[in-house]
C-alpha cells in the first residue's frame, strides 16, 4: 500500500490529504447544525478524492522514474501557490458572502502558515470555518516539518547551505546513506518519524490549554497555531482566550520548538552536534528571547522611577511577562500578542513598539523548522564572520575554524547567507514598491512586505500605529502579498532553484 503511493507525485499526496481532512469540518458542522457548511466541505472533499483517484489510476499503468528531488521541490512550490484553489472551494461555498479571491488569499496564508487574514471579526466565520483556517495551517507547518529533512536537506536549500555537511566529503555514512535513498521513501520515512511526534505535541497543548479553562475548539486552534506558528485564533488572539496568563505560559513554552530543529528532531545533523544545549540557533534565539525583554525592563524600571511609581511590582512583573512572551512569539514568526503587551508598550514608553516585534519577526527562528525569517543560523553565519573579521585586526595570522561551532558552518558559509540576506532584503524592497504602487502608504507597505516575507501575519494588526484593513485592500495588492507569503515560505534560494536549468539537467 506505502510502496504504490510513494510512486505518485507529491503534490497529488497532499491534495489528497487535503481531501482526507476535509472531512473533519464537515462533521464539525454538522454536529452543530451548521447543514450548509458541512455540505460544501464534504462535497468538496469527496470530488477531490474521486478526481485524484482517477488521476493515480491512469498514472498507475503507465511506466513513471521515481521522482528526484527536484521533483519534489516544484511539488512543494505547487503546494503553497496553486493547492489553496482547492482548499479555498469549500470555505468560499461555506461562507457565500465572500469573493473567491479573499478564500484563496486567506488559504494561502494559512497554508503558509502566515496568518494574516482578511476576516478581522472573528463573529463573522462559524466555528467550522475557523478549525479549517487552523488545520490548514496545521498541515502547512507538518508540511514544512517534513520537506525540510525530505526535500530541502539534500538539495542543500532552506538554510542547510551553511552547514559543513553541505561541503564534499564532510557527511557522515549514515546521513549520506539516508540522502541516497530515493525521495518517495525519504519522504515516507520521515512522515513516519516526525508525524507522530507533531501529532501528540498538538494534542499535549491543546489538553493543557483546555485545562487551563479554554473552550475545546479554541484551545485546538491554539494549540495547532502555536506547533505551526501560524497566529491563528478563532477570537482574535490568545489575549482574549480564557487560560489567561496560565495558557500564555504553556503556550510560550511549546513556542520554543521553533528555535531549533533539535528541539523536537536530529534527522537533519550529524553526530558533530552534540545536543540542545550547544546548538548555536537555541542559543542564539534564548538570549533574543531573554535579551530583549529584559532591555525593554530596564527602561521600564527607568521610567517607573521618573514617574514615582516603583513599587507598583504586579504591574511592573505584567510588563515583564507581555515583553518576554511576545518577543518569543514573533522570534518564532507565530505572532500571537500577549494579554499584556499593552502595558508593556505603557511602561518602556517606546515610541514605535511595533519596530521591535519587526525586527524579531525578520530574524526568524530555526532552520527546518515552522518559523519563517531569515533564520538563526544565517544571523549566526554572520556573527562568525565579524567575529573572525575582529580577530584578524588583532592576529592577521591566526588560522580560523579552530572551535567546534566554527567547524559546523561551512567554508563560505557567511558568504551564503549574505547572498541570503541580499536577496531577502531586495525582495523586501521589490514588494514595498509594488505594493506602494498600488496605492498603500509607506508605513503600510514595508509592514506588509516584512508580515508576508517572514510569514507573520499578525503583524498587520500590531505593528502600525494603527491596524491595517486587508480587506480593504486591491485585489492586485492581495494577489502580490499571495506571491510575497509563498516566497517567504519557500525562501528565494529554493525558487532560484526551480527556475534553473542547470540544476534540471541529468
Amino acid at each position: 500500500m506505502i510502496a504504490p503511493l510513494s510512486r505518485l507525485p507529491l503534490i497529488l499526496l497532499l491534495a489528497g490529504i487535503a481531501s482526507l481532512a476535509m472531512f473533519v469540518p464537515a462533521l464539525h458542522a454538522l454536529m452543530h447544525s451548521e447543514h450548509t457548511v458541512s455540505r460544501s466541505f464534504a462535497y468538496s472533499g469527496a470530488l477531490g478524492l474521486i478526481v485524484i483517484g482517477l488521476v493515480a489510476l491512469a498514472m498507475g499503468g503507465n511506466a513513471r522514474r521515481e521522482a528526484s528531488d527536484l521533483d519534489n521541490l516544484l511539488s512543494l512550490f505547487l503546494a503553497f501557490a496553486a493547492l489553496p484553489l482547492f482548499l479555498a472551494l469549500p470555505f468560499y461555498e461555506g461562507l457565500r458572502n465572500t469573493t473567491f479571491l479573499n478564500a484563496y488569499f486567506e488559504m494561502v496564508s494559512s497554508f503558509t502558515t502566515t496568518g494574516a487574514t482578511l476576516f478581522e471579526m472573528p463573529g463573522r466565520l462559524v466555528d467550522s470555518l475557523h478549525l479549517w483556517r487552523g488545520m490548514v495551517g496545521w498541515l502547512g507547518g507538518l508540511l514544512m516539518w517534513v520537506a525540510a529533512s525530505a526535500v530541502l536537506a539534500p538539495l542543500n536549500l532552506g538554510g542547510f547551505e551553511l552547514t559543513a555537511t553541505a561541503e564534499p566529503g564532510q557527511v557522515d555514512d549514515a546521513q549520506g546513506r539516508f540522502q541516497r535513498a530515493g525521495s518517495g521513501r525519504r519522504v515516507a520515512q520521515v512522515t513516519y518519524v516526525l508525524a507522530p511526534l507533531y501529532v501528540g505535541l498538538t494534542g499535549a497543548l491543546w489538553l493543557f490549554l483546555a485545562i487551563a479553562g479554554d473552550r475545546p475548539l479554541v484551545a485546538l486552534v491554539h494549540a495547532m497555531s502555536t506547533l505551526a506558528t501560524s497566529g491563528i485564533s478563532p477570537i482574535g488572539g490568545v489575549q482574549n482566550a480564557g487560560s489567561g496568563v496560565g495558557g500564555e505560559m504553556v503556550i510560550f513554552f511549546f513556542m520554543l520548538f521553533a528555535l531549533s530543529r533539535l528541539t523536537f528532531s536530529s534527522d537533519t545533523v550529524t553526530s558533530q552536534r552534540p545536543g540542545l544545549h550547544n546548538d548555536p540557533e537555541f542559543r542564539l534565539g534564548m538570549v533574543i528571547v531573554l535579551g530583549v525583554p529584559l532591555l525593554l525592563f530596564s527602561r521600564h524600571w527607568i521610567g517607573a522611577f521618573e514617574g514615582q511609581d516603583v513599587e507598583d511590582l504586579p504591574t511592573a512583573l505584567g510588563a515583564l511577562w507581555g515583553a518576554l512572551f511576545s518577543t518569543a512569539s514573533f522570534l518564532s514568526t507565530t505572532g500571537f500578542e500577549s494579554a499584556y503587551w499593552d502595558e508593556a508598550r505603557s511602561w518602556s514608553g517606546v515610541g514605535a513598539p511595533g519596530l521591535i516585534l519587526l525586527g524579531t519577526a525578520l530574524i526568524g527562528g530555526g532552520v527546518a523548522t515552522t518559523a519563517g525569517g531569515v533564520k538563526l543560523l544565517r544571523v549566526y553565519a554572520l556573527y562568525l564572520n565579524g567575529q573572525r573579521e575582529m580577530e584578524r585586526l588583532v592576529h592577521p595570522s591566526s588560522v580560523g575554524r579552530a572551535g567546534a561551532r566554527s567547524r559546523r558552518m561551512r567554508r563560505q558559509g557567511a558568504f551564503v547567507a549574505w547572498i541570503f540576506f541580499m536577496l531577502f532584503a531586495m525582495s523586501l524592497a521589490l514588494i514595498t514598491v509594488i505594493l506602494a504602487a498600488l496605492g498603500m502608504t509607506f508605513e503600510q507597505s514595508i509592514i506588509l512586505a516584512i508580515a508576508a516575507l517572514s510569514t507573520t501575519g499578525p503583524l498587520t494588526q500590531i505593528a502600525g500605529e494603527v491596524p491595517i484593513a486587508l480587506s480593504l485592500m486591491a485585489p492586485t495588492a492581495k494577489l502580490v502579498i499571495c506571491a510575497a507569503m509563498v516566497l517567504g515560505r519557500l525562501e528565494t534560494l529554493a525558487i532560484i532553484a526551480l527556475v534553473s536549468p542547470s540544476l534540471w539537467r541529468d
